[in-house]
């Protein structure tokens, strides 16, 4: 018989088995790291540019932080200039 388990299924019983998490936990740790990942580089500007708006900075302060960020990504983006960066905040 065929097994129908999304291929992530290995991932929770290795985290069950090599952590105290239950499986309900684990699956929902997946799930976060996968949705982390698959962020697009927009949707990661627009997301760090609101939460370090929130902290009180500026947009200098921000633009400046999220372009030395960027190629930390686990599947970095090209280079953006504060400009690009800009567009994608503000369109």
């Amino acid at each position: 018989m065929l097994d129908r388990r999304p291929s992530h299924e290995d991932l929770v019983d290795h985290l069950v088995r090599s952590t105290p998490l239950q499986r309900g936990e684990a699956a929902r740790v997946v799930l976060d790291v996968l949705a982390y990942f698959d962020e697009t580089t927009e949707g990661f500007v627009r997301r760090r540019h609101r939460e370090l708006q929130s902290q009180g900075l500026r947009n200098e302060a921000i633009f400046e932080r999220i372009s030395h960020e960027l190629p930390q990504r686990a599947v970095s983006p090209p280079a953006l200039s504060i400009r690009q960066l800009r567009r994608l905040v503000y369109g």
